[in-house]
């Protein structure tokens, strides 16, 4: 792969951690949307940020590769949402539920920075950029933690 392929595959890779952190901020607006739960919305509105914060510095990264930064969403997580929207109108919108979808969004979110920290195809050759993603990884792995602690106190 020369060189160019590679900032290339580079940016993509950066492009689709833009969608999926784009993905994690939709769920959040439509959990927030399901409840009425002040601690949950807090919870919520907190990760939105985050990930909003994940963005910039994902565009950042994109523009010092010379590269244009993504907008929206994945298909997949389109689809994803609207299902929820769907499921939605069938279920109570109960605080197990809600949250049990917030994991399964941030196990998604989790999974694709991994993959793109283990792509040997990537070879992330600036110490930056992985520490980034790393950050971005560790901070997924805390609010799917707490997400899932939530859901695990519920009385279902």
């Amino acid at each position: 792969m020369g060189l160019l392929q590679h900032v290339q595959h580079q940016i993509s890779a950066l492009n689709d951690l833009i969608k999926i952190n784009n993905d994690r901020i939709a769920g959040y607006q439509k959990a927030n949307e399901a409840t009425d739960e002040t601690g949950l919305n807090l919870l919520f509105n907190e990760y939105i940020d985050q990930s909003k914060s994940y963005v910039n510095e994902l565009r950042d990264y994109i523009h010092v590769l010379g590269g244009d930064p993504a907008d929206g969403t994945t298909l997949s997580g389109k689809f994803y949402h609207a299902w929820m929207d769907v499921k939605a109108v069938f279920t109570n919108k109960d605080r197990h539920g809600i949250l049990s979808d917030c994991e399964y969004g941030e196990d998604i979110a989790k999974k694709a920075y991994r993959a793109a920290l283990d792509d040997k195809e990537l070879i992330w050759e600036d110490e930056q950029v992985v520490a980034l993603l790393n950050s971005h990884l560790d901070g997924l792995k805390k609010a799917h933690d707490t997400v899932k602690s939530l859901r695990d106190t519920v009385n279902t």
